[in-house]
C-alpha cells in the first residue's frame, strides 16, 4: 500500500498539554454557584449541581439518570443506588433534603414522567443531557465565580464530597464504598490523600 494512502497517525488528544485531577470545590465554592443558581431561578441546573455533589457519580452516569432512579412514587428518596456504567458495580448515594427539594421542583417545572431522564438534552438527536454538555454547564458555573475552569472538571464534582468526608473523618474506607471503587489503593490515588495529609503534617510541624 502507497504510504501517502496510509490513514495519518492519530494525535494523543492530551499531547502538549498540561493533564492532572481536577480540584475539588471548596464550601465558599459550592455556596457561591448554589445562590446564583438560586438566585437566578434556574431550577434545571441547580437540580444538576445538587445532585452532582450528593452522588458523587461519574458523568456518563449522571446524566443518564432517569426519574425513577431516584424516586420513590412521586417523592424524592433519602437514598438510591445505581449501577455504574464503568465498573458494571452498584454504588449507594445519599440525597439530602436541599437536593430533593431542588430535583423536586425540576421535576415538577420540566413535567417529567416516571421513565423519563431527569436531564433531558436540549439537543435533538440526544435524549439525555451528554457528557460534553455537561461539562460545559460546569465551565460556566465555576468561570461565573472567577475561577480558573482549565482547574476543574467534571471529575471535580465526584471528588468535591468525597474529599470532605475524607477531611472531616478520615475514613477512607468509607469514601471508597461511597465512590464505588473496588480497591481501596484507587481511592487513595483519585483524592491524593497522601499528598494532603504530607502537607498538612507539615504545616503543622514548627522547625
Amino acid at each position: 500500500m502507497d504510504s501517502e494512502s496510509a490513514s495519518p497517525v492519530k494525535v494523543p488528544w492530551n499531547k502538549g498539554k498540561i493533564v492532572g485531577q481536577k480540584a475539588p470545590l471548596k464550601l465558599k465554592d459550592i455556596w457561591a454557584i448554589r445562590i446564583r443558581l438560586q438566585l437566578g431561578h434556574r431550577t434545571r441546573e441547580l437540580a444538576l449541581f445538587d445532585l452532582g455533589l450528593d452522588s458523587k457519580l461519574r458523568a456518563c452516569d449522571l446524566v443518564r439518570l432517569r426519574v425513577r432512579d431516584i424516586c420513590h412514587g412521586d417523592r424524592v428518596s433519602t437514598r438510591a443506588i445505581v449501577m455504574q456504567q464503568k465498573t458494571s458495580q452498584p454504588v449507594q448515594f445519599e440525597i439530602t433534603q436541599p437536593t430533593r427539594d431542588a430535583v423536586t421542583e425540576w421535576i415538577k417545572e420540566a413535567e417529567l414522567a416516571n421513565d423519563d431522564y431527569l436531564f433531558p438534552s436540549r439537543v435533538h438527536d440526544s435524549p439525555h443531557l451528554g457528557t460534553r454538555q455537561y461539562a460545559r454547564i460546569l465551565d460556566s458555573w465555576i468561570e461565573e465565580i472567577g475561577l480558573d475552569p482549565t482547574a476543574y472538571g467534571t471529575h471535580t464534582m465526584r471528588r468535591t464530597k468525597a474529599s470532605l468526608i475524607y477531611r472531616r473523618t478520615k475514613n477512607i474506607r468509607a469514601v471508597q464504598l461511597l465512590l464505588g471503587h473496588t480497591k481501596l489503593e484507587s481511592t487513595v490515588r483519585y483524592l491524593g490523600i497522601e499528598v494532603e495529609d504530607a502537607l498538612e503534617l507539615s504545616e503543622q510541624t514548627e522547625i
